[in-house]
């Protein structure tokens, strides 16, 4: 027969009940962990794009002797498209830039835009919707 002195001592099974309170909660913080890591990841992929279409606006696609012809806004916007990289569920929205001109100097420039959406979910329950944007402004040749 047990003795109340002999349970008291008795770590039997303590392991198996402490692996259970705490196995959820690992699992949910390393879950957080990958979500993190692809919003990162998409973070990088907007930088790329940013770059790509900023070194693609200020090509001299046609020079001639009055001057260079400039990539479209167009071609600018799919360069963005084509380089932009990430992981699913994100979505990345390219603004199509517009071409503007300096007030002070004339010279022109595009805005370029990248945005980046994502939903999160903590396993059990959806948790909040990151948004990301990141813009860069190109001086281009030609008026």
């Amino acid at each position: 027969m047990m003795t109340r002195r002999h349970l008291l001592r008795d770590e039997d099974g303590v392991a198996a009940i402490e692996m259970a309170f705490s196995l959820p909660i690992l699992i949910l913080m390393i879950w957080m962990f990958v979500q993190l890591a692809e919003i990162y990841r998409a973070n990088a992929g907007i930088q790329q794009a940013l770059g790509e279409g900023a070194r693609y606006a200020t090509l001299c696609l046609t020079p001639t002797s009055n001057g260079c012809t400039t990539p479209t806004p167009t071609n600018i916007a799919s360069t963005n498209n084509a380089s932009v990289y990430g992981i699913a569920p994100g979505r990345f929205t390219v603004t199509p830039p517009v071409k503007q001109v300096s007030g002070t100097d004339g010279g022109s420039y595009y805005d370029l835009q990248v945005s980046y959406s994502q939903p999160t979910d903590m396993l059990f329950f959806p948790g909040p919707t990151v948004n990301i944007s990141r813009s860069k402004r190109v001086w281009v040749a030609g008026a």
